[in-house]
């Protein structure tokens, strides 16, 4: 009897030694499973956070990444692709189109310009266009161009990173994908169009449909337009502040449309004189219709890049002119640099990039006598004494906010050599300077 009682209480001893040893394991595993679901919740919490982040601040962040990246990060999560697709990012945007054989640049991928015309092509305001020298590229941008139909452009660019390749194209093709843009937009307020085959029918399409907005016109090296065609622009747009152009499209004419009384005070004008063929021949512009633009539009920049041969200067700096930033990409004479400091008063920057062997010294002090507000210049392959130098520095005074002088440019004399003249002139300018070892401008 006392054997089978004490067997019992051994079978229930050990029962209870055995259950404890369950309730141990499942106390374990239930804390392994809190645990877990407490990491994952964790997790979530992080990932909620990220897919909570407001709108404008995802917007702000996919402002910044390349497009690819930006396609390949709509995929993380769906606020993050409902981001990729606002309106708001789509606003401004920049086609790069080049050929891989052609071009070492990257290109807008196909589908994604697909994608941006089935989809985005209605947000679409700040459009430019980066182009290669192929006819292939040129020739992809008017296709897109032609299907804008749908969109309210405020600006578009077009822009060739080599040579002008919208040129290669037949002038009907390129004429009929810009004149979509022109009828669809409404609202156009700038447009750089340099070197293109546009024309003054197109002009007119252009102003008939943006006479209200338009602001800013750029369109150097544009071979099909006349003056005629932009004295209609500049007779309708009366809003016009920026205008680009080649000399040979200003008129008298022009300058009396753009100091009309309808017309707004004019900012920028841009004038580039480039000479296509040895000697040719240049028209003038009368100081009456210069006066008339100073009158109209007193603080108005007129920017001029000459790029011409020394003997077709004939025509320029004869009278006054009010020119304001100039620059010679070409050699110079010493006759024309001392007539720029007799008829330039308002010259603010001056550009010379050569001017051969003679030593510009009497040139550089008149300048500096006569163009009282001149702040910048940049002289290259030109001689100037360095007594002169100085001398043209002490007059200008700390009103010279950019000096890029070539160390080549300084002729050393009986006053200062090279290694004694950067002193000098950083005692007069209030600042180290040194010359430079090579172009900056």
């Amino acid at each position: 009897m006392k054997r089978g009682l004490q067997g019992n209480e051994q079978e229930d001893g050990g029962g209870t030694s055995s259950g404890s040893q369950e309730t141990l394991k499942r106390s374990r595993k239930q804390r392994r499973e809190k645990d877990l679901e407490e990491e994952e919740e964790e997790e979530e919490e992080e990932g909620a956070r990220w897919e909570c982040l407001p709108q404008e601040i995802l917007l702000h962040i996919f402002q910044y990444l390349p497009l690819l990246d930006r396609a390949h990060a709509s995929q993380v999560c769906r606020g993050w692709n409902q981001a990729f697709h606002m309106p708001e990012l789509w606003r401004c945007f920049e086609f790069e189109l080049n050929q891989p054989a052609s071009s070492y640049l990257k290109a807008t991928h196909p589908d994604l310009i697909k994608q941006i015309i089935k989809k985005h092509s209605n947000h679409l305001q700040y459009v430019s266009f980066k182009v290669d020298s192929s006819r292939e590229s040129a020739e992809a941008a008017c296709d897109i161009l032609s299907q804008l139909v749908n969109c309210s452009l405020k600006t578009l660019g077009l822009i060739s990173t080599a040579r002008p390749s919208f040129m290669e194209l037949p002038k009907s093709h390129f004429i009929s994908a810009l004149t979509v843009v022109f009828v669809n937009s409404k609202s156009l307020s700038s447009l750089k169009i340099d070197d293109t085959p546009v024309d003054d029918p197109s002009l007119k399409v252009l102003v008939a449909n943006n006479s209200d907005t338009l602001k800013l016109l750029k369109m150097s090296s544009c071979p099909h337009v006349s003056p005629a065609g932009i004295l209609c622009v500049a007779d309708q747009c009366h809003g016009l502040r920026e205008l680009a152009l080649n000399y040979h499209l200003l008129s008298d004419e022009l300058l009396i449309a753009l100091s009309s009384e309808k017309h707004v005070h004019l900012e920028h004008l841009r004038i580039d004189v480039i000479s296509e063929n040895p000697g040719q021949q240049f028209h003038t512009i009368k100081k009456s219709s210069w006066d008339a633009m100073v009158r109209h539009s007193p603080k108005f920049n007129l920017v001029m890049y000459f790029f011409l041969y020394e003997d077709e200067f004939g025509p320029f700096f004869r009278d006054e002119i009010p020119v304001t930033h100039l620059y010679f990409g070409r050699s110079v004479s010493k006759d024309v640099l001392g007539r720029v400091g007799l008829t330039c008063p308002r010259l603010v920057e001056l550009v010379v990039c050569a001017n051969g062997l003679r030593p510009l010294d009497e040139e550089l002090i008149r300048i500096a006598q006569r163009c009282t507000q001149l702040s910048a210049i940049g002289l290259g392959e030109c001689e100037v004494s360095c007594s002169a130098f100085v001398e043209f520095v002490k007059m200008c005074g700390d009103r010279l906010t950019q000096l890029s002088i070539m160390e080549e440019v300084l002729v050393p004399d009986h006053r200062y050599g090279l290694d004694d003249i950067h002193w000098e002139v950083s005692k007069h300018l209030g600042r180290v300077w040194f010359p430079d070892m090579m172009p900056t401008w």
